[in-house]
C-alpha cells in the first residue's frame, strides 16, 4: 500500500510549529530598589568619637530566591518568573543604612562589618517581609525591617527597633509594584537609623 504523502497544509503547519519553538527565549527583567533615606535631623549635631559596623541585613529563605514575591492569599507565596532582584534585597539594605549613618558626619567612623576593624557597637538587622500583596483592597505593598544595637566591649544589646510599613500601588504593573516597595523600604529605614544614632549619640554623651 502507498504511503500518502503530507499535504502542504500540513507541511505549513509543522514549520510554523518548528518555527515558534525555536523562536527567542525570554529574558528576564531586573530591579534594584532605590533606598535613600531621609531622617530627621539628630537633635545633638557634635560629632561623636564612635565607631560602628553594620553587618549584613539578613533575609529569610524565600526572599533569597531573587524573584519578586506577590501573595493572593495571606498563606501563600507566589514569585513572578521573569521579574528578578539584580542584588539581594537584604544587601540593598545593609548598604542604605550605612550610606545613612555616614551621611550625617556625627560618628566618627560606620563602615560594613569585618574582621579588620574593631567597632565600637555593631548593627545587626533583619529585612523580615518584602512583598506585594493582592488581597484585600486593592494592591499593596509591605515592608518589615528590624534592627538592634550591639556593645561589642559588653556584648549587651543597647536597642532594638522594628518598623512596618504599607503602601497603596496605584497601577498594577512590576515597576510601580517595586516603586512602593522603595518607599515602604525607606519609611522603615528612616525610623530604625534615626534610633540607632540617637542610641549611640545618646550613650556617649552621658559617658563623658
Amino acid at each position: 500500500m502507498t504511503a500518502l504523502l503530507p499535504s502542504r497544509t500540513a507541511i505549513l503547519a509543522l514549520t510554523l510549529l518548528i518555527a515558534g519553538c525555536s523562536g527567542a527565549v525570554r529574558q528576564p527583567t531586573y530591579y534594584s530598589l532605590a533606598l535613600a533615606p531621609q531622617m530627621d535631623a539628630v537633635r545633638d549635631p557634635l560629632p561623636h568619637p564612635v565607631t560602628v559596623a553594620v553587618r549584613q541585613f539578613e533575609t529569610p529563605a524565600y526572599l533569597r530566591q531573587g524573584r519578586i514575591v506577590y501573595r493572593e492569599h495571606p498563606e501563600q507565596i507566589g514569585f513572578y518568573e521573569y521579574h528578578r532582584w539584580a542584588t539581594d534585597p537584604g544587601a540593598m539594605v545593609t548598604t542604605a543604612v550605612i550610606t545613612a549613618l555616614q551621611s550625617d558626619r556625627v560618628l566618627s567612623y560606620v563602615g560594613p562589618f569585618d574582621n579588620s576593624h574593631r567597632a565600637e557597637y555593631l548593627v545587626t538587622g533583619r529585612l523580615e517581609k518584602l512583598d506585594e500583596i493582592d488581597y484585600g483592597d486593592g494592591v499593596t505593598v509591605e515592608a518589615t525591617v528590624s534592627a538592634e544595637l550591639i556593645d561589642v566591649r559588653t556584648g549587651a544589646v543597647e536597642w532594638t527597633g522594628r518598623a512596618t510599613h504599607t503602601s497603596k500601588v496605584d497601577h498594577h504593573d512590576v515597576y510601580s509594584v517595586v516603586s512602593e516597595m522603595s518607599r515602604t523600604v525607606n519609611s522603615c529605614l528612616d525610623q530604625l537609623v534615626l534610633a540607632i544614632t540617637q542610641s549611640v549619640t545618646g550613650r556617649d554623651t552621658a559617658a563623658r
